[in-house]
């Protein structure tokens, strides 16, 4: 039994949401958002409420109601507030500048320097941090976006167990190995 999924997705004034042909679309003051809905599962707009119903009695239509109804609910804060990332580079000379206002170049250890494209959709910024490290932004409307995109630059270059070197995501706890030093110094 779905609970959660029973719960109405609450739409404030600025949010206008639509459900036609199977899409839902929901507009705000940021932006419009769509995502297509499974048959399984009907959507009605009762004023300021969006209800998930399912029009089957199996396991999947269960799973689908939480599903589409989480996802709804992403929706309407990305459309009104938006998500945010933060990742930070540690190391010694790791940085990152925006180029063009459509790459992100990041010096972090290579020989080379890495450049990842930034989708049309996101804005990141870069800033120093008081600490020294550099502080790469990410921001959108579309939650599993700015969580992928988040992911893709975490993924040029985790952060190592020894030193914590590396792209983490801000207050990410690293978990620390001893190095050799400590291993030899038990005799």
């Amino acid at each position: 039994m779905s609970r959660l999924g029973k719960k109405p997705v609450q739409l404030s004034e600025k949010v206008k949401a639509n459900f036609k042909d199977g899409i839902l679309e929901i507009s705000g003051p940021n932006g419009k958002l769509l995502q297509r809905v499974d048959e399984g599962i009907a959507v009605k707009i009762d004023g300021n409420n969006l209800l998930f119903e399912q029009l089957g009695d199996s396991r999947k239509h269960n799973i689908l109601q939480g599903l589409y109804r989480g996802l709804a609910n992403n929706m309407v804060i990305g459309v009104t507030e938006g998500f945010k990332k933060e990742l930070e580079l540690v190391g010694l000379g790791y940085k990152a500048n925006i180029e063009g206002g459509k790459n992100l170049v990041m010096s972090v250890g290579f020989s080379h320097t890495v450049t990842v494209e930034i989708p049309q959709t996101l804005k990141v910024a870069t800033s120093i941090t008081p600490d020294k490290n550099t502080l790469v932004s990410i921001s959108g409307i579309d939650k599993y976006e700015v969580g992928a995109f988040a992911a893709k630059v975490r993924a040029v270059k985790p952060p190592e167990p020894y030193k914590g070197f590396g792209i983490r995501y801000v207050g990410e706890h690293i978990i620390r190995k001893a190095g050799k030093a400590a291993a030899g110094s038990k005799k």
